[in-house]
């Protein structure tokens, strides 16, 4: 497709769409028959190959459109089209982790107090589980998983928060350094950005562990335990992939590849980023503070 100066880019038929739902359709059958028992081909293997195919194409489709990007064929109408579709996906994670909190929510403002009897609930406590009272941390009136322990608040959490509390400010000083055209600060500020997400991590999976193998808090441990892993497990995931979008900013960073004016990539992260820190401020408050 013929592109005229300074029209707003349309690109040419990709096949990485296709490449990417191949992707996800292997990955999804082959993780379905895992989980099922199944094995063979059409289990971890075919789990794993989709996998394979999924970051094959996202470095090939991300790379092209690198390659557009640097080559100046995006006019003013493009990057406020990326803006738009960044904060759209951001406004769909913000609502992905409404959901989950309002799980949290519900059962401890809610569900645990009419099982316990108050409100209209006197009946169903009376009959069904007479005797329970409810409290918070709990794993409901079925104990179901047995006794537990909580993670103490002002341990690793409050580490992690400080973590990524100093990273949302190295990230912005590494923003301001970027359109100053400091090159050396902004490595270095987005370098330790990455290392305090990295350490975030590795906290936390030292907190999974005490909570599986001395705590006996596991996902398995009632209501509390399947939203305490639901939320944390899946920040969790989401500061993983930001550490790699932070990691990739930088090796482009190093190459060049920003300006001070054209940046909406670095620009994008950084937003995602700090998505992530004020996400983890409302799990440090709601969920092991309170």
């Amino acid at each position: 497709m013929a592109q005229t100066q300074g029209a707003y880019y349309v690109p040419h038929g990709s096949h990485w769409p296709i490449v990417g739902s191949i992707g996800l359709f292997s990955t999804v059958i082959g993780a379905a028959n895992l989980i099922n028992g199944g094995h063979g081909l059409t289990a971890a293997p075919l789990m794993y190959l989709g996998l394979a195919i999924i970051v094959f194409m996202m470095f090939g489709w991300f790379g092209t459109v690198i390659r557009e990007s640097l080559s100046g064929i995006y006019n003013n109408q493009v990057d406020v089209s990326f803006r738009m579709g960044m904060m759209w996906f951001i406004f769909s994670e913000v609502m992905f982790f409404a959901a989950f909190f309002g799980a949290l929510f519900y059962a401890r403002l809610y569900s645990l107090p009419w099982v316990g009897g108050e409100g209209h609930g006197g009946l169903t406590n009376y009959y069904l589980w007479q005797g329970y009272t409810p409290s918070w941390p709990t794993n409901g009136p079925g104990d179901i998983g047995g006794s537990f322990e909580t993670i103490p608040a002002w341990h690793l959490p409050l580490i992690n928060t400080l973590l990524l509390l100093s990273s949302g400010v190295t990230i912005t000083f590494a923003h301001h350094a970027l359109r100053a055209g400091h090159r050396r600060a902004l490595l270095v500020w987005l370098a330790a950005t990455i290392g305090f997400g990295v350490t975030f991590l590795y906290f936390q999976a030292t907190e999974y562990m005490e909570a599986y193998q001395h705590l006996n808090l596991t996902l398995g441990s009632g209501i509390y335990g399947s939203t305490f892993f639901m939320l944390t497990g899946f920040h969790g995931m989401h500061v993983t992939l930001g550490a790699i979008m932070l990691t990739v900013m930088w090796f482009r960073c190093a190459k060049g590849h920003f300006t001070r004016e054209n940046h909406f990539g670095f620009e994008a992260v950084a937003w995602y980023w700090h998505f992530v820190d004020v996400v983890w401020l409302g799990l440090f408050v709601f969920v092991y503070v309170l």
